[in-house]
């Protein structure tokens, strides 16, 4: 008997108690089922929820093949069968997850107007938050578009639904993707913008994602693979980008929306000097050259220290002058 899954009724549940019904193992780790749970399980792209079950840390949270959730437990000594256990996800860990998924189908539904550009696949990981859609190459105001189209719909605060439609409504629903399953199919609502068939836990409105930015944008095995971020990361990712930028203005004696045009400017000054300091070493170079040649006329047998551009340049201006074979070394 498979449990009963309750973040499906409520994703904003974070305390459950349940019994356990098996213990067995994952990856070498013990692992425990239970009758119900609040924990989701790694799929769809999402990670797998961690937190306690009663004095056990669950750090990871999967389903195997029987469609079993096991919650892998870092312990030694584990419940029995039949006992009772009160678990507690790791509620800023599951919310951010919320966000992302949330995020991810906002996203996807803008990439898709906006871009016309199908997601095949989503990732929601510890380090980065990625779409590959089925396009190998998106304008940049194209995405520009997909990204402004997101965040407007973030500040429409639109509701987000899930719910397990009848067959007949399924078959009327206007989903962006063919459902992966093909009974109990649930499908996630975000207004009327974008309904996808999804499993995964979800916000309540898009306006607690904040905000949804695309980081970077790449080819990837004939696709483009496309890095956003929201919610706290979101924030997280900004507030460090906002103390590079003050500690770069600093050094810069300015400030942090003057940081380009410094930078500009340093890199003329560092061009125009690299063109002087060409010309300074072309210059010393022929003057060395020719103090060489006066200095012993017919061979030239001399060892300088210098870089060795400077030290080509001479010899060249030596063979030039005097006509004769030269070796330049360091």
């Amino acid at each position: 008997m498979s449990s009963v899954r309750l973040y499906h009724e409520d994703a904003y549940l974070r305390r459950f108690e349940a019994v356990v019904t098996a213990v067995g193992s994952h990856a070498g780790k013990p692992a425990l089922v239970l009758d119900r749970t609040a924990f989701y399980p790694e799929s769809g792209g999402q990670l797998g929820d961690r937190g306690q079950l009663a004095a056990l840390q669950v750090v990871d949270t999967q389903e195997n093949d029987a469609g079993e959730i096991l919650h892998v437990v870092d312990a030694a000594e584990l419940p029995s069968v039949g006992d009772r256990v009160a678990g507690e996800i790791d509620w800023l860990r599951r919310r951010q997850h919320m966000a992302e998924h949330t995020a991810q189908h906002l996203l996807s539904g803008a990439l898709l107007e906006r871009a016309h550009a199908e997601t095949v696949s989503a990732r929601l990981g510890e380090s980065a938050l990625t779409i590959d859609v089925q396009r190998d190459r998106i304008p940049e105001a194209e995405l520009a578009a997909a990204e402004t189209l997101a965040n407007d719909l973030v500040d429409d605060d639109l509701t987000v639904r899930a719910f397990f439609p009848e067959p007949a409504e399924l078959a009327a629903l206007p989903l962006r993707r063919t459902p992966k399953v093909t009974d109990n199919i649930r499908v996630v609502a975000i207004g009327d913008f974008d309904l996808s068939p999804c499993g995964g836990t979800h916000c309540a409105r898009t306006a607690q994602l904040g905000a949804v930015r695309i980081t970077s944008v790449e080819r990837y095995k004939g696709m483009t693979r496309v890095t956003f971020t929201t919610a706290r990361r979101g924030r997280r990712e900004l507030f460090a980008h906002e103390q590079t930028l003050k500690k770069l203005a600093a050094e810069l004696s300015c400030s942090p929306s003057e940081v380009p045009g410094a930078l500009e400017r340093l890199r003329r000054d560092l061009d125009a000097g690299s063109v002087q300091l060409g010309d300074m070493r072309g210059q010393l170079a022929q003057l060395l050259a020719a103090q060489l040649v006066a200095d012993a006329p017919a061979e030239v047998i001399a060892q300088l220290s210098g870089d060795v551009e400077l030290l080509r340049s001479v010899a060249a201006k030596i063979c030039a002058q005097a006509g004769m074979r030269s070796c330049a070394r360091r």
